[in-house]
């Protein structure tokens, strides 16, 4: 078969955009999950939409292609490209352009029978040897066309009447360029700038999470189900374990980290009784089931339990709490130290002790997730408890062993 730049299922596109960027550097041979022909086709048919971007390397494993983006320096995610790639055959195609074409002569309205006549008489018979469309046909793509907003179906008596749905939305151009590129689901903002060009120019993004797109279908459902609470059932592939299973439940909010990018889901989970929180990166499908009667109550639930919430770790049980302090030293002119405590202080307290001391303590659920946030305070920490003492104890023996260190290359043997 010819090699083809078009796929239809964004499930395999958000695969392939895994293995060669968030997770890349794959070589010919080190890309097991098909044969070698298709990991060529697969790089070639990424290099259709992101050459610019492509990069290579040669080592002792072979030739690893990569995709090299500084996020930084882009004014449009590049892998909106993604999105953008659809499958079609000639018939396909053919009859999109045609339906177009008739609603905007149509402006009024007209039926499917009467599609058939106009396209029969004046589109078709000038061609020898013209494609054919029956009724059934015209109906499902019109349906098509409405589920996408291109088209909208009207009842007029027995009939159902379409027409071409206005496209005239206005949207402020800076709002449409900073919603692209920072909110979730911002391809949105991206297909609509394509036809109403919006100016990337007056926003430049020290954190630039593009590799959210690549969930937004999945992002999509997940919100659907919040919004009329449904139940779900969704695949979850782990990288850790390599295992893949099929999970019911309830998704009750998304949850996006402002440090990495990463986007989770908090869902009650039927088989373990409890919420958990699963990335949406690692969910490969999402089907909507019956309503949950009990949505609002797991979802109060989780509001409670977000009061000791560092994260999105909430795998302990709901009432056992777990007490962090520490306190941190700051000179005169660091003021900056304080406010960022109260900045990033979450669901914790933070409390000015006297002049160049304030202390943070927090009860949370995991006292784990909390570690690498302190440990950016290492050198004006003066005091620190944890109730799990083996956490304590493990958190100050780094402290020591990086002391011992320094000390070993001439650092100051009183450092703390």
């Amino acid at each position: 078969m010819a090699y083809t730049e078009l796929i239809k299922n964004f499930e395999r596109v958000r695969e392939y955009m895994r293995q060669f960027y968030l997770y890349g550097f794959k070589s010919r041979e080190e890309y097991s999950v098909k044969s070698a022909r298709s990991y060529d086709d697969d790089r070639r048919r990424i290099e259709t939409w992101l050459g610019e971007y492509m990069g290579f390397k040669s080592g002792a494993n072979g030739k690893n292609v990569f995709i090299s983006i500084d996020s930084r320096t882009v004014k449009s995610n590049p892998l909106f490209k993604a999105w953008k790639t659809c499958s079609f055959t000639d018939k396909d195609i053919t009859l999109h352009f045609i339906l177009l074409d008739i609603l905007k002569n149509h402006p009024c309205g007209i039926t499917t029978r009467d599609i058939c006549d106009v396209m029969e008489s004046d589109y078709l018979r000038c061609f020898e040897a013209p494609l054919s469309f029956d009724e059934s046909t015209i109906r499902k793509k019109l349906k098509e066309h409405e589920n996408l907003g291109i088209a909208a179906g009207r009842k007029d008596g027995k009939t159902v009447v379409y027409t071409l749905c206005n496209d005239d939305t206005n949207v402020d151009a800076d709002a449409l360029a900073f919603f692209s590129e920072s909110a979730p689901c911002g391809v949105i903002g991206s297909f609509i700038a394509d036809k109403k060009p919006a100016n990337n120019d007056n926003f430049a993004f020290k954190h630039h999470y593009i590799t959210q797109t690549m969930d937004s279908e999945i992002l999509v459902r997940l919100l659907c189900a919040i919004r009329e609470k449904r139940n779900i059932i969704f695949t979850n592939h782990s990288l850790r374990t390599e295992n893949t299973v099929s999970i019911k439940s309830v998704p009750l909010k998304i949850f996006i980290s402002t440090q990495n990018g990463r986007q989770y889901v908090m869902v009650y989970h039927y088989d373990f009784g409890r919420i958990m929180s699963y990335r949406l990166d690692y969910i490969t499908d999402v089907e909507l089931l019956e309503e949950c009667e009990d949505f609002d109550r797991y979802r109060n639930m989780l509001c409670r339990m977000e009061k000791h919430m560092w994260g999105v770790n909430a795998t302990r049980h709901e009432e056992q709490l777990y007490h962090v302090e520490f306190t941190v030293s700051f000179a005169e002119n660091e003021s900056f130290i304080y406010k960022r405590l109260l900045r990033e202080k979450r669901c914790g307290n933070v409390e000015l002790l006297g002049k160049g001391l304030c202390r943070f303590s927090a009860d949370v659920y995991n006292e784990q997730e909390l570690v690498p946030w302190i440990r950016t305070f290492m050198g004006r920490i003066v005091k620190i408890s944890f109730t799990d003492k083996g956490l304590e104890e493990s958190f100050k023996e780094d402290i020591r062993k990086m002391h011992e260190m320094y000390c070993e290359e001439g650092g100051d043997d009183n450092a703390v």
